[in-house]
């Protein structure tokens, strides 16, 4: 059972960890270089860069989710149960669906977009429709991120005060 448990803070760690990492380091090191390098388009090839940094951490998502809920049940058929399974597969599935919210119906909208937009977007006037769009979309992103995020902490804290 603690070889279970074990696993799941490890896939925990490696989820929560990593839109972490994306959020806090990834995220401005590519902006930040791009735009650099290039002031005209930069802020462009770093939304493609990022976006595919997401796409490809949404798949480790999934095989995650999926992996901790089928670790969570083989832990209460085996037992012991652990405390608020129940919860704990609710706010798993929460997770999951945010993530998959964010990739399926989010991130096309904004890729749609980037690709009607000539340039950077935050170069429209504050004004236009597109901008206001685009921001309200990254907003929700950027939020359905963090609260995977702060789920996934509180999933942590779960595993680390269950007593084996």
């Amino acid at each position: 059972m603690s070889v279970l448990r074990f696993v799941s803070l490890l896939m925990l760690a490696i989820w929560v960890g990593g839109l972490g990492v994306l959020a806090a380091i990834v995220a401005p090191s590519v902006f930040g270089t791009l735009e650099a390098q290039d002031p005209a388009n930069g802020a462009v090839a770093a939304g493609l860069v990022f976006g595919n940094l997401i796409r490809r951490f949404q798949h480790v998502a999934w095989i995650l989710g999926v992996a901790l809920a089928l670790v969570l049940w083989a832990r209460a058929l085996i037992g012991p149960r652990p405390r608020r399974v129940g919860l704990r597969l609710w706010t798993l599935t929460a997770m999951i669906v945010m993530t998959l919210v964010g990739a399926f119906v989010i991130a096309p909208r904004i890729d749609a977009i980037r690709q009607r937009t000539s340039g950077p977007v935050r170069n429209l006037p504050d004004s236009d429709p597109t901008k206001i769009e685009f921001s309200r979309l990254h907003g929700a992103s950027n939020a359905l991120m963090l609260v995977t995020l702060v789920l996934g902490a509180g999933l942590i804290w779960m595993e680390s005060k269950d007593t084996p």
